[in-house]
This record gives C-alpha cells, structure tokens and sequence, in this order.
C-alpha cells in the first residue's frame, strides 16, 4: 500500500523580524531549487493536467485512484504532484493513472471529501530546477475551504466571487494572488470575506473551473509572502 506524507509544514512559527525576512529569502531559494533537505516541494498554482478520480478506497487512510495524461514513466513513485491544490505522494502508478493516501486531517481541512467517482482534478508536478515560475509560489499546503457564493459573465470571462474563511480573509488583498483548487488566480475585489476573480475561457477549458457551481467548496491557499506580511505587522505592531 506504500506511505504517503505531508510535503513540508504549513505552521508559521514565532521569529523575529529579521528572521521572517530570512525566511522569505529561504522560501525563494526552495523555490528555485524545487525542494530543499526536509523535502518540500514548490508548485506555481499553473495546472498542467486535467485528472479525473477513477476509485476511492478507505481502508484506515483514504487511498485514490487518480486518472492522467502524464507521461507515468517520467513520474517516480514517491513524487508530489498537487491535486486540487493539495500536494499528495504518489505511491503507486500504471500507464495512465496514480494512486495517493490521504490522511484523514487532509480529508478534514480541505475538500477531497467530496471527491468522487469521476470528480476532475486540477493537477500539477512539483517544480524541478529550470522550470518557468508561471504563477506564484504554492506550496500544497491547504489553509482552508472557500465557497463559490456567485458567479456571473463579463465578456467572454466568468467573474467568481468566493466566500473565504474568517480566519484567513485578512490575508487577501486586491490584486494579490491565491491559490483556488490549485489554480494561481489574481484578486480583483476583496469586501470582508468575500472577494472576487475574473476566470478566463482558457482557464476554464484546460482546468477544472469550467464546472464549476455556486456552492462549490474550494481549496484555499492563501499566498506565503501575505502571511509573512502579516506577520511582520503583528511584530511591529
């Protein structure tokens, strides 16, 4: 059955000032080198397959089997590929398929409890050294469930409007980035928890976003040089 981990920590520990800085240096150094000695793997929130659930398995942890275009002969068991947003270790593969355990505190923090029988996943490797920085830096790591509360046309773009957690809604800024089921998207709008982003017919075709409803949870990552900020401020506040 093979063991899956969580790739790196999400916890932002008290530091200093001149230590956070440090770390934000540290982060874009493990950006551009794909993964430092701990293991942790950076994404850029650019989804690179449209992946779609073939079986669902829970026997202790939940165990998926995830359906692909990739090039499986490329993709090492033990590899980290983002599912919706969440960063998962294959630990077993065929021609055109992956299989992933997911614990039941990732179940819990995100929303791959409603995944299912056919559910499309937005996919996306792990950067390797060389790799375009197309989006912004991801690192997997779900920080909570969004909700899509409206959604409209403008032109031939849908304009969503997300409904994101209490705890994280200071962290989204207009024209800030964030992470939406793996997706590296651009804030237009931000009012209380509410906020805003126009997605384009591109988008929606090569991703999951073109299925998107009103009601749909969504996986939140929130963008890492945000929650440094936001850290700094509290230290000099």
């Amino acid at each position: 059955m093979g063991k899956w981990f969580v790739c790196g920590g999400d916890t932002v520990h008290e530091r200093s000032a001149a230590g956070t800085v440090g770390a934000l240096r540290g982060w874009g150094a493990r950006a551009r080198q794909g993964a430092d000695k701990t293991g942790v793997r950076m994404f850029t929130g650019i989804v690179t397959d449209k992946g779609e659930v073939r079986a669902l398995q829970q026997a202790g942890d939940l165990r998926a089997r995830i359906g692909c275009h990739y090039d499986m002969g490329g993709v090492d068991i033990g590899a980290s590929i983002a599912c919706n947003g969440v960063c998962l270790t294959v630990i077993e593969k065929g021609a055109d398929w992956f299989d992933v355990q997911i614990s039941a505190e990732s179940v819990s923090k995100t929303n791959i409890g409603d995944w299912h029988m056919g559910t499309t996943l937005n996919l996306e490797r792990a950067l390797k050294v060389g790799d375009e920085l197309g989006g912004h830096i991801v690192s997997g790591h779900v920080d909570g469930v969004a909700e899509i509360v409206a959604m409209h046309d403008e032109g031939d773009s849908t304009r969503f409007t997300f409904r994101a957690p209490e705890a994280l809604a200071k962290f989204i800024a207009p024209k800030g980035s964030v992470a939406l089921n793996g997706t590296s998207l651009t804030v237009n709008e931000v009012a209380g928890c509410d906020f805003g982003v126009n997605i384009i017919p591109h988008t929606k075709a090569v991703t999951s976003w073109g299925q998107a409803q009103v009601g749909d949870k969504i996986n939140l990552e929130i963008d890492t040089l945000a929650r440094y900020v936001a850290r700094l401020q509290e230290w000099n506040a």
